[in-house]
């Protein structure tokens, strides 16, 4: 059961898996995309119709039916794998079988939706994937495994993939070992919780260099970073998290970048985009501003 690119990953792993056989894909219903919402499958439906993988796929509206539930418990499956399929699965399907879930993050750090994005705006130098036994809570559900990896500097477009790539790995493993596996219970107390993106959480402003670099990796897909003028910031790295400058003082311009000082450091912004605007290198935005040194970016 999954939906996106991550999910993808893992059904590929499953897939060569000679030892797995994969009975069904249950994914999300196909939706409108784009300005002229041409109805477009989910990408790991997408992914078996050009592949021409012959498994049954099954997109129901709801979980919580009849139909449904019959149809998942006929399968008579060993294993139910879930990975960011989008729904809640009810109590009853929970119950015929063992259902998986692979989450990415450490477990009980991050719960919820967001937990890629979190794990870089707190500027974490590790995360990873866990591989959950599911229950009727968000994300509770007892430990089965997990695998590691270094995050330092990575966007999330990059954790992303990094993670789908090592859920790919572990899940077969958990699949194949599961009669071995002593499950470890979460420790409530020191759970934390993720939010849903929001636009607005993209809204910057030039305090901390450090805390606009992470919020621009973590926000790179959607709903990426902006000024409170509406400037999008488009493409910029940290420069260095020391010293101390005026709000979006123009430090340096450079061939292709300048550099921005914060109240804690500086960051090198390359490109940007202003409202109802093509997208710039930030050289040619400051020409066009008439902004030269000294001068402040807002």
């Amino acid at each position: 059961m999954g939906t996106p690119d991550y999910a993808t990953e893992i059904l590929k792993a499953l897939l060569s898996d000679e030892k797995i056989e994969v009975v069904s894909l249950i994914t999300q219903e196909d939706k409108p995309v784009g300005r002229k919402q041409i109805i477009t499958p989910p990408h790991i439906k997408n992914f078996c119709l050009e592949q021409n993988i012959d498994i049954p796929i099954y997109q129901p509206k709801s979980l919580k039916s009849d139909e449904a539930y019959n149809y998942i418990n006929d399968l008579a499956p060993d294993f139910i794998v879930v990975a960011a399929y989008g729904q809640i699965l009810p109590k009853d399907i929970l119950e015929i079988a063992p259902c998986i879930n692979l989450h990415a993050s450490l477990l009980p750090k991050y719960r919820g939706a967001s937990p890629i994005q979190t794990a870089i705006l707190n500027m974490d130098s590790i995360s990873g994937v866990t591989a959950m036994k599911m229950d009727e809570g968000l994300d509770t559900g007892d430990v089965l495994a997990y695998s590691v990896l270094n995050i330092e500097g990575l966007n999330s477009i990059e954790l992303f993939d990094n993670l789908s790539q090592i859920a790919s790995s572990l899940t077969p493993r958990v699949l194949k070992e599961y009669e071995k596996i002593n499950p470890i219970a979460q420790t409530d107390a020191i759970a934390t919780h993720t939010k849903k993106i929001k636009k607005e959480d993209g809204l910057v402003e030039f305090e901390s260099a450090k805390r606009v670099d992470a919020k621009y990796r973590a926000f790179i897909a959607w709903p990426g970073v902006y000024l409170d003028s509406g400037l999008r910031l488009k493409e910029l790295k940290l420069h260095c998290d020391d010293g101390s400058y005026k709000s979006g003082e123009i430090l340096e311009i450079g061939e292709d970048f300048a550099l921005i000082g914060c109240k804690e450091g500086v960051l090198k912004i390359y490109r940007v985009q202003a409202p109802s605007k093509k997208e710039v290198d930030m050289p040619s935005y400051l020409r066009g501003k008439r902004l030269g040194v000294g001068d402040t970016l807002i």
